[in-house]
């Protein structure tokens, strides 16, 4: 399901589970994850209760920087996040916003189409392999 270059999927997995995989994916891929953000455990700490919601922050420089020479306005939706939440009936979902949308809302170019798409391709095999069984 993709919605204003939000692309959500759902998982076979738990919330951990599937942040654990995406984390694992994104690291045998070459990729740094920068930050995970237990949105949870951050709603705990004031008392308050939130289902399991969890942001990864991950990237390479190798991949955004071009982007970022095309358009700098870019940077800041890079590092690419990925968002791991569980819904009221306990479904766990992958959401993300598609690199190529991204592209598109900045106004980069032909320029870096090659590195938009493949990095369209990455994050679309890391989700697949976060949420997919095997």
């Amino acid at each position: 399901m993709a919605t204003d270059g939000l692309i959500t999927l759902p998982s076979g997995f738990g919330a951990k589970e599937t942040a654990d995989r995406l984390a694992a994916e994104i690291t045998t891929r070459g990729l740094r994850v920068f930050a995970r953000i237990d949105h949870a455990a951050g709603a705990a700490t004031v008392g308050m209760t939130l289902r399991p919601t969890e942001v990864l922050i991950f990237g390479n420089p190798r991949g955004g920087t071009p982007l970022m020479q095309a358009g700098q306005t870019i940077g800041i939706d890079l590092p690419m996040k990925a968002l791991v939440f569980e819904d009221a009936a306990g479904k766990v979902w992958l959401s993300y916003n598609d690199p190529q949308w991204l592209a598109e809302r900045h106004g980069l170019g032909a320029a870096v189409a090659h590195t938009t798409a493949a990095i369209t391709a990455l994050v679309a095999v890391l989700a697949a392999k976060a949420t997919t069984p095997p």
